[in-house]
């Protein structure tokens, strides 16, 4: 495929080829497949094979939409699956369970494991936006595992204190009906605990991560043909 010119990806035993025309997808699709079928003795899945539009098809996690820039049409970024986001946060939702046994430089630390492996392998993708909401909600949760390990309410009204909070507000918030969740989206608690104070013990935020090791966030990088 190399030396004919085509434009591909593989991974393993999978493998997709970019063509500019349909009748140039069926051209190559044609070939690859006799090779595959003759020269190397290789059955071919024909059910996941097939000639397919980018905004249709997906690869290793990936998926495809248009550029939508002025001058660019025809041209495609890449974005990360409904799957893999889900999977994402069902990892983060996991290590940041208020019953998971677990002291909090170790939730931050398997946190950091999780969102570094994922975003350098999701460094192509055009993703800002959808960091800023997770961020948002990973923050809060937490807060909220803050919130559960501090217990008791005299504990909670020493540590708000601590954090800046006036004693009769700390006082009333440690004594609050609230459940955990409710208090940890509350401003006295996003107010004292914030990103600053997280960013010491160890915290780091998805976004600014992937604006440090972001490809898509460079001048014509769209989806690399190798």
């Amino acid at each position: 495929m190399g030396r004919q010119g085509m434009k591909f990806v593989r991974y393993a035993d999978d493998f997709s080829i970019y063509c500019k025309t349909k009748s140039q997808a069926k051209f190559h699709g044609n070939e690859v497949y006799k090779f595959l079928r003759d020269k190397l003795k290789l059955p071919v899945n024909l059910d996941k094979s097939g000639i397919r539009r980018p905004v249709t098809f997906q690869i290793l996690g990936y998926g495809f939409v248009p550029t939508y820039r002025k001058g660019e049409k025809g041209k495609y970024q890449l974005i990360v699956t409904k799957k893999r986001w889900k999977s994402l946060k069902r990892k983060l939702k996991e290590i940041t369970r208020k019953t998971s046994p677990m002291s909090f430089v170790e939730r931050i630390e398997k946190l950091n494991q999780v969102t570094r492996g994922w975003i350098n392998y999701f460094k192509y993708a055009n993703i800002n936006q959808k960091f800023t909401e997770i961020d948002g909600w990973l923050r809060n949760r937490l807060r909220y595992c803050i919130w559960t390990d501090w217990k008791k309410p005299e504990r909670k009204r020493k540590n708000l204190i601590r954090l800046g909070v006036p004693k009769g507000q700390a006082y009333a918030w440690s004594r609050t009906r609230m459940g955990g969740w409710a208090v940890a989206q509350s401003p006295i608690l996003g107010t004292t605990i914030t990103l600053e104070r997280l960013r010491k013990r160890g915290y780091i935020s998805m976004f600014s991560l992937y604006q440090k090791v972001s490809i898509a966030n460079y001048k014509d990088s769209l989806f690399p043909m190798i």
